[in-house]
């Protein structure tokens, strides 16, 4: 099975996520969203799969930068059209396992997921 994680290279959580995967062995590719962007498509299917809500990072400083009229009214379409515009704004990581991902980084659910 091929596995993917999305992110971005200096976040913590992101190297938390890395590092749990590396010292398990897991051979798995890294693609840098905020360098290599993100496909419409792709986060299209993440929404669909967790929300929004979920995929959305409301917690981090790149959305309470955001101007409060961007902020304010979010549905599906409009914070998928943010994420688009600023990657920085999608949860990380995204582990993306083929026929299902995982939408940030507890190593209990990796665990459970990758044995």
């Amino acid at each position: 099975m091929a596995i993917t994680i999305y992110g971005i290279k200096n976040c913590d959580t992101m190297k938390k996520a890395r590092a749990w995967l590396e010292q398990r062995g897991i051979v798995h590719v890294f693609h840098d969203y905020k360098a290599s962007g993100i496909d419409k498509t792709r986060l299209l299917g993440w929404v669909a799969e967790h929300g929004w809500e979920t995929v959305l990072n409301r917690a981090g400083t790149s959305f309470r930068a955001l101007p409060e009229a961007e902020k304010t009214g979010l549905d599906a379409e409009k914070a998928v059209a943010l994420m688009l515009a600023n990657p920085s704004l999608i949860k990380r990581p995204v582990l993306d396992l083929g026929e299902r991902r995982l939408v940030g980084f507890k190593p209990e659910l990796y665990a459970a997921a990758l044995g």
